[in-house]
């Protein structure tokens, strides 16, 4: 496969993601997101990478991630997902490729799009009509920056840095998903659901 165009850099804001070949299922039961979050939390004790905002879908999955030291968020995901698709297709009897090719990163250089980036991340769910409030999607790190589920991937201090009162971060999002606030052109043309 050719290299990536981007290289990762020790504290800089990426968004990862990526979706399954032929934009089928990537997650087959309730076990296999466990099974993912188990081994993100870790590989987080593993390598010095921040989750700041995740959300795992039925097809494709959204992480923003931080590089907080030498070891390449391309490392990190790379050792994630081949040990994620090659339990999954062992315990589902499938071959061949999970997912879509490669995972797509974009490289979070402002904090506009930083912010609005975590709210689509964690809008998802809503968005893609499998809930109808945030709170009920279990896959995703949104309770735990609203301080209603106490978890460890989240970067508490990056939430209280930007959301000191975290009902403002909740108004946030119910504005995106309102309508009232519309995601930046520069934003859209990254992103898929």
């Amino acid at each position: 496969m050719p290299r990536r165009k981007n290289s990762f850099t020790t504290g800089h804001y990426y968004h990862i993601y990526n979706r399954g070949a032929n934009r089928e299922r990537i997650f087959f039961s309730e076990e296999n997101y466990l099974y993912l979050l188990r081994l993100v939390k870790k590989y987080c004790q593993k390598y010095p990478i921040a989750i700041i905002a995740y959300c795992l879908m039925p097809n494709h999955y959204h992480f923003l991630l931080r590089q907080d030291g030498e070891t390449s968020i391309g490392h990190f995901m790379g050792v994630l997902f081949n040990g994620y698709a090659q339990a999954v297709n062992r315990q589902n009897g499938r071959t061949g490729a999970l997912f879509e090719g490669r995972f797509k990163d974009v490289h979070v250089d402002n904090e506009g799009y930083l912010l609005h980036l975590c709210r689509y991340i964690h809008g998802n769910p809503i968005k893609a009509g499998l809930v109808t409030t945030l709170e009920e999607w279990p896959y995703s790190n949104y309770l735990e920056w609203l301080d209603e589920r106490s978890g460890t991937l989240v970067d508490d201090q990056f939430v209280t840095d930007f959301f000191p009162n975290r009902t403002d971060y909740k108004e946030f999002v119910l504005d995106y998903l309102r309508g009232i606030d519309e995601l930046p052109p520069d934003i859209e043309q990254y992103l898929f659901s």
